[in-house]
């Protein structure tokens, strides 16, 4: 029986020894391994998180102490250890484990994640709420180094050291190394400040002085700035402790005994703690270590060779935006890109190599690109936002006040659009159409397909103001033209299909249902037009009104909520026009949130399909 057999709560990793732990995660390993090379998902943070992980709930009592995941693409091994083993399998799949924390699937998921930067802040509210109920508890944040550059994590960390009580907070530093000789030094005076009696004496000695008049003060202040000194010569904890944390660290965050070892300590404070923890991302397993970025979130793979499994065909959507943004930048050096950590995942890898003075990767912050973009236009650059639909929620405010309000030209890409698929509600792009098509000045357009992407991403970069291009997570349809690219004629539609009984419109990648749909409709004696929007806003209206009042029925079809989104703008469109004797149905997102499944899969039960949409354009004509 293998040591993974015999863990079926927190609990049981109290019973094991030091050594008993690091081989347990080694087993861990082995698993996350074998699973991600067959569901896909985040692999190199899990492997990097792993003795962490099992030395947080060999020392805490989870659920009575909260564990909060920033992000949550980390938590594999946190819902392996929490009862979740032998349902591991099914992690990402329709029906199975979240790839993400959720409190509707443990009660060791304290809080529901996967944007990032939201722990600490959660956490503090936690602390508080436990605190004001009188209940017992730790509660910790474990935070990676790049959710640290987002302003929300600064935000909590200062409300947190203002507050200046209990709370415990893990950076989990990936991307920092410690040589040898600092470590040894570092380990020596990390030992010593985590000691209770020093923080005791520490905390006293502070009291005394600030109570002599008039030199205590500034005696005060000289002792912190000797301590800070020397402290500083070893340790990246002045920041932290100036807004109010004690620092703790560097860890080797592969050292369960150093681990186990600090978090006892610390949970004997009573004030606010960062624990500083260096890990290494894809840990134990090659590639992954060689290769990090590429092995953060990967489909299926060969474990051997750490090659993801062969799909060919055509290249992402994300390749075709970047490829494009590349060439148009090659002939107009006022086109910059931005992007919020997302390099590759937008497609602006190509662009940043092409134009590294050109390129800015901000971190995990989009409301600051939102309103960085709006600097560089006012200063007449034309700047491209790329960033996934669901981050750029986060920047609602900046959009309208910094960049709609002014009239600024700054494009935003936004990729991963509607369904995305295995990663679920949290990162579902399925709001944008509606959180965007009502701010002024803003122009919104969806492609149907790879080189409409072109020429819409064209017509942006020509026009004079703020817009949006929104595109699925997926494959081009075929062929990428190639040659000049010309631009679309801001808020005209095109009329792909002509018929007589029903006219279904649509905008983006649903186009191709709609016509697929007309398909089906033909083969039971009913003719459809069929209307590819492009044009969320502004709306070629005379073309659609005129259809739907000779015809008289409509189906519109969107991957976006229906409330607010393209559905809503027709029917809004054809109040304003006096047009109410037209049968009209919807096809989108219901008011619900959408769980984790094969993007297909999912599009099938709600309805966006060309069957799906077949039979509401049936149901118009009963």
């Amino acid at each position: 029986m293998s040591l993974l057999d015999s863990i079926n709560c927190p609990d049981d990793l109290k019973k094991l020894s030091i050594a008993e732990m690091e081989a347990l995660a080694e087993e861990i390993r082995d698993l996350v391994i074998e699973r991600v090379s067959i569901n896909g998902g985040h692999l190199a943070s899990n492997l990097g998180s792993v003795e962490l992980t099992i030395a947080l709930h060999h020392v805490f009592d989870s659920p009575r102490d909260r564990v909060i995941w920033d992000v949550g693409h980390q938590a594999y091994i946190h819902k392996i250890l929490t009862g979740r083993r032998d349902q591991f399998h099914s992690i990402r799949r329709e029906g199975g484990l979240s790839g993400f924390p959720k409190r509707c699937e443990s009660v060791h998921d304290a809080f529901d994640t996967g944007h990032s930067s939201t722990s600490i802040s959660a956490a503090l509210g936690m602390a508080e709420g436990k605190r004001s109920a009188g209940a017992a508890g730790d509660v910790i944040a474990v935070i990676g180094d790049g959710a640290m550059t987002s302003g929300l994590a600064f935000e909590g960390l200062n409300h947190a050291g203002h507050l200046g009580r209990k709370l415990i907070v893990i950076l989990n530093d990936n991307d920092m190394s410690i040589s040898p000789n600092v470590g040894a030094l570092s380990g020596y005076l990390h030992r010593l400040m985590t000691g209770v009696f020093y923080n005791r004496v520490k905390k006293e000695t502070k009291q005394i002085l600030e109570g002599i008049p008039r030199v205590g003060e500034s005696m005060l202040k000289m002792a912190r700035r000797a301590e800070d000194t020397f402290k500083g010569l070893f340790a990246p904890g002045m920041l932290f402790e100036e807004l109010g944390f004690e620092y703790v660290g560097p860890v080797d965050g592969h050292r369960v005994e150093a681990l186990v070892e600090t978090f006892h300590k610390v949970r004997e404070f009573d004030w606010p703690t960062l624990v500083h923890v260096i890990t290494k991302k894809g840990k134990g397993y090659a590639p992954a270590e060689k290769n990090p970025s590429r092995f953060h979130g990967i489909g299926p793979f060969d474990i051997e060779t750490g090659e993801a499994q062969a799909s060919g065909g055509p290249p992402a959507l994300s390749k075709v935006f970047g490829d494009a943004l590349t060439a148009l930048a090659a002939q107009d050096a006022r086109i910059v890109a931005v992007t919020a950590a997302m390099t590759a995942g937008t497609g602006l890898d190509s662009f940043a190599m092409a134009f590294p003075r050109r390129f800015y990767d901000v971190g995990i912050a989009e409301p600051h690109a939102a309103t960085f973009a709006a600097g560089l236009a006012a200063e007449g650059m034309r700047p491209v936002v790329a960033v996934y639909s669901t981050f750029l929620q986060r920047s609602y405010d900046e959009i309208l006040h910094d960049v709609c309000l002014q009239n600024l030209p700054v494009v935003f890409a936004l990729d991963r659009a509607g369904i995305v698929g295995e990663d679920g509600p949290t990162h579902h792009g399925v709001f944008d159409l509606s959180y965007l098509r009502h701010i002024p000045n803003l122009i919104l357009m969806a492609p149907k397909d790879e080189n409409e992407l072109r020429r819409m991403l064209k017509a942006a970069l020509d026009h004079n103001g703020p817009s949006a291009i929104r595109f699925p997570r997926g494959k081009a349809l075929g062929p990428v033209a190639d040659g000049i690219i010309e631009p679309v004629q801001l808020g005209r539609a095109e009329v792909l299909r002509e018929g007589g009984d029903v006219v279904l419109c649509a905008c983006g990648a649903v186009v191709r249902d709609a016509v697929a749909a007309a398909g089906i409709l033909r083969g039971k004696g009913v003719e459809a037009t069929v209307i590819n929007a492009r044009f969320i806003k502004p709306m070629d209206e005379e073309l659609i009104a005129g259809y739907v009042s000779r015809i008289g029925r409509i189906v519109t079809v969107e991957e976006n909520a229906v409330q607010g989104g393209f559905g809503s703008a027709v029917a809004e469109m054809l109040i304003r026009r006096n047009i109410f004797n037209a049968k009209a149905a919807m096809v989108g997102i219901p008011d619900r949130f959408i769980e984790h499944g094969s993007r297909r899969s999912l599009l099938d039960r709600l309805g966006i399909s060309a069957a799906g949409i077949a039979s509401e354009a049936e149901r118009l004509l009963l």
